[in-house]
């Protein structure tokens, strides 16, 4: 189902729907999306609850708006790391700073990634953020790598799948937190792994 949000054209409607969409983040956020109703997500944002259904028709629509600026809160700094990327590349300085990043995306938006994962599986616009998501920064790291002189076979699959490693290390770190793991002793060996496949 596609979200239906109104585009206002006037400033003080944007700054209207803007203040409803960060106080959607907010509240998914602290208390994720199914403990959040429009109502609280009206009061936050200052306006009343027919403000609100005057922009989107529930809040499934501010929560597609809220995906979407969670993923460039949240992605823009590793973006910006492979923008500063020089040759040459060095994996065992590079993989540890990658993870370090996702592990703090992770920690600094614990709530509203559960939130959007546990949608992912149920609903296709979700589902389809998070692959286009996967697919830009696998294209943009093979494009950067491929310009600085880093010659690697089939470089989208080990980046797709260094990837995979990565985010779930992270939600293991962040999320899972087993007592009978080391959690350094398994970073190490997703580093280690990662590596190789770049050698």
């Amino acid at each position: 189902m596609k979200n239906v949000v109104r585009e206002p054209s006037q400033k003080r409607s944007i700054e209207k729907k803007n203040k409803i969409i960060q106080a959607g983040y907010e509240l998914f956020s602290e208390v994720g999306y199914y403990g959040t109703n429009t109502a609280e997500i009206a009061k936050r944002a200052g306006v009343s609850t027919g403000i609100v259904y005057g922009y989107f028709q529930d809040k499934r629509d501010i929560l597609i708006c809220v995906l979407e600026v969670y993923i460039e809160k949240a992605f823009d700094p590793l973006i910006k790391m492979f923008d500063k990327l020089s040759a040459p590349i060095k994996f065992n300085d590079l993989v540890p700073k990658i993870i370090n990043a996702v592990i703090k995306t992770h920690k600094q938006n614990k709530k509203m990634h559960e939130a959007l994962h546990s949608m992912a599986s149920t609903d296709e616009a979700v589902n389809s953020e998070f692959i286009a998501l996967e697919d830009s920064i696998t294209v943009k790291l093979a494009e950067q790598l491929k310009k600085l002189g880093v010659s690697i076979e089939n470089p989208m699959e080990k980046i797709h799948f260094a990837m995979d490693i990565i985010q779930s290390f992270s939600h293991e770190y962040v999320f899972d937190k087993h007592e009978y793991i080391d959690y350094d002793v398994m970073r190490e060996m997703v580093v280690t792994t990662i590596i190789k496949m770049f050698e």
